[in-house]
């Protein structure tokens, strides 16, 4: 166990406190997950970084911090669903859990074909990663109607919009080993 896969355990372990902080009746707790939302987001850049400039990436790490960050994402998005309880929101939702379901499925089956290297993330899925963790944030801090949470709402959208953007491109570079097994 090394500091890096301590930070993407402790991204895991804030999901359930998200979700009590965001049900709690009480004036301060919104912005107490928001918060802990943000320290998981920090954590999600930190414990890569530790691990590539200390080199000690494992097969663990490896595999748990995309999960970590699905994880936060999908739960943070369901629960954002429920709050605004609009299309607006839940559409954009939608295309991000799916789009993330879509994006593991195939890096596990190009895994066992041996071209995982072929849906490597991107530069693009960083800058998506990004955009929606801005986006969250902003929903799960701010009452919805306000100016803040109605930036979250647009953010959220491009973020979407990159997400299938980003989709398109790994499916292209994974076409041909797809169109090839048909």
């Amino acid at each position: 166990m090394n500091i890096p896969n301590i930070l993407t355990l402790a991204r895991i372990a804030f999901i359930p406190l998200l979700v009590v902080f965001f049900y709690l009746p009480h004036s301060w707790s919104m912005p107490v997950a928001a918060g802990l939302f943000a320290l998981a987001s920090v954590t999600d850049w930190l414990d890569g970084y530790l691990a590539r400039r200390w080199d000690q990436s494992t097969p663990f790490g490896a595999f748990l911090d995309p999960v970590a960050d699905k994880l936060m994402v999908a739960v943070a998005l369901a629960l954002l669903i429920e709050r605004y309880d609009t299309l607006w929101l839940t559409l954009p939702a939608l295309v991000i859990i799916g789009r993330e379901i879509v994006i593991s499925a195939l890096r596990e089956w190009m895994a066992e074909m041996g071209k995982r290297g072929s849906v490597a993330v991107s530069w693009l899925g960083k800058v998506k990663t990004t955009l929606q963790m801005v986006a969250l944030l902003l929903l799960l801090a701010f009452t919805p109607g306000t100016a803040l949470a109605y930036l979250g709402v647009v953010t959220l959208h491009v973020a979407a919009i990159m997400t299938l953007w980003s989709m398109a491109m790994y499916l292209r570079a994974a076409w041909p080993h797809l169109s090839s097994s048909m």
